[in-house]
């Protein structure tokens, strides 16, 4: 049941402000914390495994997302999650001032990935239990587009503000008022949000208990295991993201990086300008091109092209590591290329999880389970980049991650991949491989 004012209400007023919220903790965490800790001085290999491990919130987040139905009201999990996140984005300015302030700032990272990935299940529930179907499939795309909006502030914006700063007070109180910045300004937006969702109550749930919700977890998972052929497409996916989860780590690094360490040397302003921008925008188009060309072409014959796009940012960097070009458009251009291929090809990933691992008894729940080992592919392989790229040099590395990509390429020929034409689900994959990357 809704509040009496929620009718009157048009979805968009609340839409708009809760995928925003959604991506904006997600960025914080998963984009912005590395490029600042490597303004700090941190090395590769401490920010890759530390970043890695925060983003395990978001792989095991369907293992505890079924507990959550047992609250009667999503609206209240959103909010409560949106000002935790608050919170931990003061304390994080606080973190960064203490002499410890690497290990403090972890320990919070960590709270605001746990309160971001519950807020995430409870959001996307709010979403599907306010809005008819009618209604979801028509501000569909109105989730991908808010959830990358606060890509444009938190890369665009934010960095360069961040990068700016770091040049008039020192990098650490730099930092430290950015993280100010955006903890009020979530706190604003929860305080709206409290006012403008819709009070959803799980009245349909009321008699949930943990011991019932644990036996349909543990039928679900055992369910997923069973599927024919299931570890095959586990080890598919996993080594589908193998590449990408290095690429995407260390990339953004090699940009910041001292040319005399074999880097761009750009400023965190350029980098966020770049990233926030033509970036943005390349990944968005390249998703909504890979999904139309899916649907046209079939997954199963889209599928090899879609794991060559995936290697298009490989090759970038590892041009780029090569060239080491001094001007902005050129690089700009590049990385335009780099994020328009990752768009194209991620996409089908999401398809492949779709219609060939969750079609079934509990179709719903195996998705998130893909998904969930699809993010779990790409931690680890983004765990362990920093390692190979300080073994390795940036040069070699990049070359590394054009050789990982091949495992998929070839594993594909084992693994049963749909062949008809899905244009609904390939159309719907738009949105989620935006907000999934």
């Amino acid at each position: 049941m809704q509040s009496p004012a929620s009718p009157k209400r048009s979805p968009i007023s609340w839409i708009s402000s809760l995928y925003f919220v959604q991506g904006m903790q997600f960025f914080v965490v998963m984009l912005i914390a590395g490029l600042m800790f490597k303004n700090m001085g941190v090395p590769n290999d401490q920010i890759a495994r530390w970043t890695g491990l925060l983003g395990l919130a978001w792989a095991i987040k369907p293992l505890w997302s079924p507990f959550l139905e047992m609250a009667r009201s999503k609206k209240l999990i959103v909010v409560a999650m949106q000002f935790t996140g608050a919170v931990g984005l003061g304390l994080m300015a606080v973190a960064l001032q203490l002499p410890i302030w690497f290990g403090a700032s972890i320990a919070v990272l960590f709270l605001l990935a746990y309160a971001s990935a519950t807020h995430d299940i409870a959001c996307d529930g709010l979403y599907m239990a306010s809005l008819d179907a009618k209604q979801q499939a028509a501000y569909a795309g109105w989730n991908g587009a808010f959830f990358n909006a606060s890509k444009f502030l938190t890369l665009g914006g934010l960095l360069v503000l961040a990068g700016y700063l770091e040049k008039q007070i020192g990098v650490f109180n730099a930092w430290s008022t950015i993280f100010v910045l955006l903890a009020v300004l979530l706190a604003l937006l929860a305080s709206y949000n409290a006012w403008a969702l819709p009070g959803t109550l799980n009245t349909d749930h009321a008699d949930l208990t943990a011991a019932s919700v644990t036996k349909t977890l543990v039928e679900v998972v055992t369910d997923f295991l069973k599927k024919p052929g299931i570890w095959m497409a586990i080890l598919f996916i996993v080594l589908f993201r193998f590449a990408e989860g290095q690429v995407q780590t260390i990339g953004p690094l090699f940009l910041i990086e001292a040319r005399d360490k074999g880097g761009l040397g750009l400023t965190t302003e350029q980098v966020g300008g770049i990233y926030g921008t033509v970036g943005t925008g390349a990944f968005l188009v390249g998703s909504i091109l890979g999904g139309y060309f899916t649907s046209w072409l079939s997954l199963k014959r889209a599928m090899p092209i879609l794991i060559l796009m995936m290697a298009v940012p490989n090759v970038v960097f590892y041009y780029l590591s090569i060239g080491l070009p001094t001007d902005m458009f050129h690089i700009g251009l590049a990385v335009g290329v780099e994020m328009f291929g990752y768009g194209f090809g991620f996409v089908g990933m999401i398809l492949y999880i779709m219609q060939a691992v969750a079609p079934g008894k509990f179709q719903t729940a195996h998705y998130a389970l893909g998904s969930g080992v699809m993010q779990l592919g790409f931690i680890l392989s983004k765990t362990i980049s920093g390692d190979i790229q300080l073994a390795m040099g940036y040069q070699q590395f990049f070359l590394w991650t054009i050789v990982c990509g091949a495992p998929a390429l070839i594993l594909m020929f084992f693994v049963k991949i749909p062949g008809g034409k899905h244009g609904e689900a390939a159309a719907a994959a738009d949105g989620n491989a935006v907000q999934q990357a």
